[in-house]
């Protein structure tokens, strides 16, 4: 019976070497934070202490300051957790999330040695994430450097403040990556100014889910992002209707983008196969997304989930109604034609009664088009019947999934 058990732990959970590796590992972590003069992170040490009695591999490291942190106690630094991942060759973190610290230079330029690709990199990082951390200039432009080597699928920089500058060495990196997908950059400061730049990114990169919640873009800036993403969609979307003959199921291909006010739109056009693998949900192109991001996304202006809730957009910044009304007008437009995008937060931007009786006539439109479900989110101060339809018309029918069931029976 012993020998049955036994068995049945080797095929399913992980060897129990993972225990002898992770205790080694603590052990190396502590030796450097000794060395380094600076605390154990009491996450690190609690969450090491929790996978070795589980028997689980550790694939997330969690850096937290303290609450509690006081003058007189050793601060808490990176160093010594990255230099216990090289020389214990840990390969099986996955991901680090950095909570509250300050940064230094030593700091983040080992980081950025582990990020890129150049060599062989000793842990093959797919998330970083970056919470309320401060870094000077330096540690800004090196960190960007990275960006363009490393295997990211996933980088968090919220509550992280930039100046424009600063947040120029972050775009810079993101230019042409092929391997990130989910960008987050909630309450960061990006002011109007930040949105065409924006947009040049999302149109030479693979980003497909973009989170921008608590800055100050306005109607400009939000304006500035969608303008290349709704001029694609709607491109793509004219093309299948003049192409696509009526019993075939074969996706557009490829358009030549015009040349009006979008010079990154004419670079980006890509394939239809990257399209349909990158957008949609479901189990088996999930695993395409994933296998995809493996061999390198191509890169296109287009999204499947924008989130630009509390953002200023209502029309009372220096370009007033105007500037409102024309980002009602491309916000539409996308609504209307595109494909790929399944969700868009709009929350807590007040556009008013008629830019919301815009966007539900949009939804209508994207409906009859049958265009996939559209997941939107608008603030609730305008009158109760649009705010309902909008919800409505946004939400998956229980009908369909109905006929799915019966379907499998």
């Amino acid at each position: 019976m012993p020998r049955e058990k036994e068995g049945k732990r080797k095929t399913k959970g992980p060897p129990l070497p993972i225990i002898a590796i992770l205790q080694k590992f603590l052990k190396t972590y502590e030796k450097y934070c000794a060395q380094t003069q600076t605390s154990v992170c009491p996450a690190i040490r609690r969450d090491l202490k929790t996978s070795i009695d589980n028997e689980q591999i550790l694939k997330k490291f969690v850096l937290v300051r303290p609450d509690d942190s006081s003058p007189s106690i050793l601060p808490i630094s990176l160093e010594p957790l990255l230099m216990t991942i090289q020389e214990e060759r840990y390969t099986l973190g996955k991901q680090i999330c950095i909570w509250g610290l300050q940064l230094s230079n030593p700091e983040v330029a080992r980081l950025a040695l582990l990020l890129e690709l150049k060599g062989h990199p000793t842990c093959p990082l797919t998330t970083l994430e970056l919470t309320d951390c401060k870094m000077d200039p330096w540690s800004l432009g090196r960190l960007g450097q990275a960006l363009r080597f490393s295997s990211l699928h996933s980088l968090v920089l919220d509550y992280c403040k930039f100046e424009n500058e600063e947040v120029e060495s972050i775009f810079s990196g993101l230019e042409r990556n092929q391997r990130l997908q989910d960008l987050s950059l909630r309450y960061c400061g990006l002011g109007p100014q930040s949105g065409q730049r924006l947009g040049s990114v999302i149109c030479q990169s693979a980003i497909c889910k973009l989170h921008l919640e608590g800055n100050y873009l306005q109607c400009s800036g939000a304006l500035a992002l969608l303008r290349p993403l709704a001029e694609y969609a709607e491109m793509q979307r004219k093309d299948q209707l003049a192409t696509a003959s009526p019993d075939s199921g074969t996706p557009p291909q490829p358009l030549q983008a015009r040349q009006r006010g979008s010079s990154t739109l004419n670079q980006m056009t890509k394939s239809s196969r990257a399209l349909t693998v990158k957008t949609t949900s479901g189990k088996k192109k999930k695993k395409g997304i994933k296998k995809k991001i493996k061999d390198l996304t191509e890169a296109g202006p287009w999204l499947v989930k924008l989130y630009l809730a509390d953002n200023g957009i209502d029309g009372k910044g220096k370009e007033g109604e105007n500037g409102l009304l024309e980002f009602i007008h491309i916000l539409t437009c996308l609504i209307k034609y595109s494909a790929h995008l399944r969700e868009i937060d709009l929350g807590n931007n007040v556009v008013g009664e008629m830019a919301a009786a815009a966007i539900l006539e949009a939804l209508r439109t994207r409906k009859t088009g049958k265009l996939p479900v559209l997941k939107i989110t608008v603030t609730p101060r305008i009158s109760s019947d649009t705010f309902r339809s909008i919800w409505k018309n946004s939400k998956k029918s229980n009908v369909s999934s109905k006929k799915k069931k019966k379907a499998k029976n």
